[in-house]
């Protein structure tokens, strides 16, 4: 609490002005633009998932789908659907823990290694792990443990877990700050609220900014995030985009970049869920703008920068699942601003977990249920 404190201090002092926003600084995500439209259709590939949190595409066409009651399940290009494989471990399966992101090596097709995200602990004690394996047809063989965050908590909530490979094989998570322990976001000796970088055997990256860990643990890359669940590569450009959910209101598009502090919980554009202040600050200097943000809140959830062939119209869109609108957010990208969004995939009408870009070029859509299903977004 200390450390927030003097952080809110600090800036109040010197921001006094950061009060109240800017003329013509509006959210712009409220600011939408019509695009032409795209003739497309949406086919189910699978139902009667038990709220599936993300899908990895096999080179045989089959998919990975990790769900959060804690199994992960192989899909056929056919859609029929396998039983969970066996060999990975328990999860803290209570309030948003369970498994979340499962994605593949880069050197897949010779190594055949798969990772995974999920809550691991227990109710006191529990944190976010990542695991690898070596898949072989219903099994995940010699999983080990590469990353652990710390400290653990004793919340059952605000977890990240979404993971990429950088273009230098380097591995990058996203964690949450525990909702209790939001403070934490902002000490970067805590793992808590970070943007995290390690290596495939979890050690640390020698170029990661406080790998000598004088100044921040070594494993961390950014600070001040609340609970992000969405991160991506452009491997177009090599920039790194990720959201993470607000308070009540304040939903965030950043782009990732070392060393940053992107303000939670000393400056938002949300509030407490109570109505009062988290903090009198919804900007302040030497806190990272958001890209857009929305107020009130869409509850993002999945992100994806559209690269195929398919949509060639779509080239460089972001895709945003949304949680609450029950809807994708489709954002264009212009001179590294968003200069639009529109509201797509209406017609699903379900809460939006996921949305990946299959190797067909086709975006794939989770959705959040009991009964949920993997969808498909093809031309018509």
């Amino acid at each position: 609490m200390r450390v927030l404190l003097l952080v809110i201090v600090s800036i109040f002092a010197t921001v006094i002005a950061s009060l109240i926003l800017p003329v013509g600084a509006a959210n712009a995500a409220t600011q939408t633009e019509a695009q032409s439209p795209i003739d497309y259709k949406i086919e189910t590939v699978a139902e009667g998932l038990n709220f599936p949190w993300s899908i990895a595409f096999l080179p045989s066409g089959d998919y990975l789908v990790a769900l959060r009651v804690g199994e992960v399940r192989r899909i056929t290009a056919a859609g029929d659907i396998g039983k969970p494989l066996t060999g990975l471990p328990d999860s803290y399966v209570a309030g948003q823990g369970g498994y979340f992101d499962i994605i593949l090596d880069p050197d897949f097709t010779s190594n055949q290694t798969v990772y995974l995200s999920f809550a691991h602990g227990a109710p006191d004690a529990n944190g976010t792990r990542i695991v690898k394996g070596t898949l072989m047809d219903d099994a995940i063989e010699d999983v080990q443990a590469i990353f652990t965050v710390a400290p653990l908590k004793d919340t059952p909530v605000h977890y990240g877990g979404k993971m990429i490979f950088l273009e230098d094989g380097t591995l990058m998570m996203t964690t949450g700050d525990g909702f209790e322990y939001r403070e934490a976001a902002q000490d970067k000796f805590s793992q808590l609220g970070k943007i995290i970088r390690i290596n495939k055997d979890g050690t640390v990256p020698a170029d990661n900014p406080y790998a000598d860990g004088k100044q921040g643990d070594p494993k961390v890359w950014s600070y001040g995030h609340r609970s992000p669940q969405g991160l991506v590569l452009d491997e177009a450009t090599s920039i790194v985009y990720m959201h993470e959910h607000g308070p009540k209101g304040g939903d965030e598009l950043n782009l990732v970049l070392p060393t940053r502090n992107y303000g939670w919980p000393a400056a938002t554009k949300g509030i407490n869920y109570s109505g009062a202040y988290v903090t009198p600050l919804k900007s302040a200097p030497g806190v990272e703008e958001p890209l857009t943000y929305w107020v009130p809140s869409i509850a993002p959830s999945g992100l994806a920068i559209y690269d195929g062939a398919a949509f060639p119209q779509w080239q460089g869109d972001l895709f945003v699942g949304a949680l609450v609108d029950e809807e994708v957010r489709q954002l264009k990208i212009e001179d590294g601003r968003v200069a639009s969004e529109t509201p797509v995939f209406t017609e699903i009408a379900a809460r939006i977990r996921d949305i990946r870009v299959g190797p067909d070029g086709y975006l794939y859509i989770l959705t959040d249920s009991a009964s949920g299903k993997v969808l498909r977004v093809v031309p018509n």
